[in-house]
């Protein structure tokens, strides 16, 4: 006869191994799904509607290349990040307040798994893009949420602004 102890645990640790990881979701992602996917900084692009393309190089001194950015509200930019570095790096787009937030938990957390439309994890000598949607007037920013790397300064600015 199983103990009801017994079961408890057994139902704790499927339902921990079951949960999807941070950043995770378990439905597909469809383009439909993507463009309803609305934030504070904007929302996934269509990449069929690019109006510009940005390199941004990020490097083991733990710095992005460029790391201020202007952008006209409405546009959809290709993001093209190329790690030239020997670690591996991430692309995290966010307010600050989230890159912080987010900072914190990759802290406790660093094998944490992430797939959001708004960040690439990028290994060393690779290239990995994102394309986003700017919808709002605002001050957002870019970081790598590897522990360390925000904190040694690897975060960059981006102005958002009508035409």
């Amino acid at each position: 006869m199983i103990s009801k102890q017994w079961l408890i645990t057994l139902l704790a640790a499927t339902a921990w191994a079951c949960a999807p990881a941070h950043g995770q979701s378990t439905a597909p992602k469809t383009a439909a799904a993507s463009s309803a996917e609305e934030t504070a900084f904007g929302r996934p692009g269509d990449p069929k509607q690019v109006t510009r393309t940005i390199a941004v190089d990020m490097k083991d001194t733990m710095r992005f290349t460029p790391d201020k950015l202007a952008i006209h509200r409405g546009d959809t930019i290709r993001f093209v990040i190329k790690n030239t570095g020997k670690a591996k790096h991430e692309f995290v787009l966010g307010s600050m307040a989230e890159l912080k937030s987010h900072s914190e938990q990759m802290k406790k957390h660093p094998g944490m798994a992430h797939d959001e439309p708004y960040m690439v994890h990028v290994s060393p000598g690779k290239t990995g893009t994102v394309v986003w949607q700017f919808t709002r007037d605002g001050e957002f920013h870019f970081g790598c949420l590897l522990p360390g790397h925000f904190e040694a300064g690897m975060v960059g600015n981006i102005k958002v602004t009508k035409r």
